[in-house]
């Protein structure tokens, strides 16, 4: 089934969407670094059941980047600002994985809410405050011992001492590798995005979600799912065998019969 392409702005940023199907809507959205495309094959598996709607968030796939940095907010009232011009009357089903998970859980717990929300599933979702280990303490020390000598900078220079400093071996072996490829903007969204987290505020979230995991995801380990379940009024964990990050690309056939039976249920 071909997807029909969208356009429409948002707050000065240009996004890209595609729909394909029949039925409620349901809204995917994909994780950092990837884009519309890694989404199409589920939606076209679910598409004689759902109105799939793939979203390609600003910075990523056919979106240009946001005039500005945006935080995880920007990128969910973009997604409310989509839902209400599109489907204002109608319960709005969604599937998101990773970063789109973030921001899953940034609109359910916010406290007023725009929609309604139909039925939710989350994979590989990122949000929660992860577990850090002793090698990430080390790291994040030896940044800053090698920030010091850039205070003592004039300030007229201090940022092209900090530039320098980003472009050497040493600090990008520091970072996450999602981190080392950003520059401007993005760069400035990726460090607002990963530092929210949603550990405290879940428990006002009355929503339904399913949680779909790779037992082997090592980018939200599966230890995050579990959280994330405890901490939901209504959230349901299904561990998924022999799949990473990506469940739905390393076990398409499974996770896509457990979608189905979900939405249809």
């Amino acid at each position: 089934m071909p997807f029909t392409s969208h356009i429409f702005t948002f707050d000065g940023a240009t996004v890209a969407w595609y729909t394909a199907g029949k039925g409620n809507p349901l809204i995917i959205l994909h994780g950092w670094g990837s884009s519309a495309e890694v989404m199409k094959p589920l939606a076209k598996r679910l598409s004689d059941i759902r109105n799939c709607v793939i979203v390609d968030l600003p910075g990523f796939g056919h979106s240009p980047e946001p005039p500005r940095a945006w935080d995880v907010g920007d990128y969910a009232d973009m997604i409310n600002s989509l839902m209400m011009k599109e489907f204002p009357d109608t319960p709005v089903d969604f599937l998101v994985h990773s970063f789109g998970g973030r921001i899953m859980l940034k609109l359910l717990s916010r406290t007023e809410k725009s929609g309604p929300f139909g039925k939710i599933i989350i994979t590989g979702g990122a949000g929660l405050k992860p577990r850090r280990s002793a090698r990430y303490y080390i790291k994040r020390f030896t940044a800053t011992l090698l920030k010091l000598p850039v205070k003592l900078v004039i300030p007229s220079r201090r940022e092209s001492a900090m530039n320098w400093l980003r472009d050497t071996a040493v600090w990008k072996s520091l970072g996450s590798s999602d981190y080392s490829k950003l520059t401007g903007v993005m760069r400035e969204t990726f460090v607002k995005s990963v530092t929210e987290y949603f550990d405290d505020s879940l428990q006002s979230v009355d929503e339904e979600v399913l949680l779909l995991w790779g037992m082997d995801d090592e980018a939200t380990p599966i230890d995050q799912g579990r959280r994330l379940e405890k901490s939901l009024k209504n959230g349901t964990l299904i561990e998924i065998d022999h799949a990473g990050h990506y469940a739905f690309l390393d076990q398409p056939g499974r996770f896509t019969a457990i979608a189905r039976a979900y939405f249809e249920g």
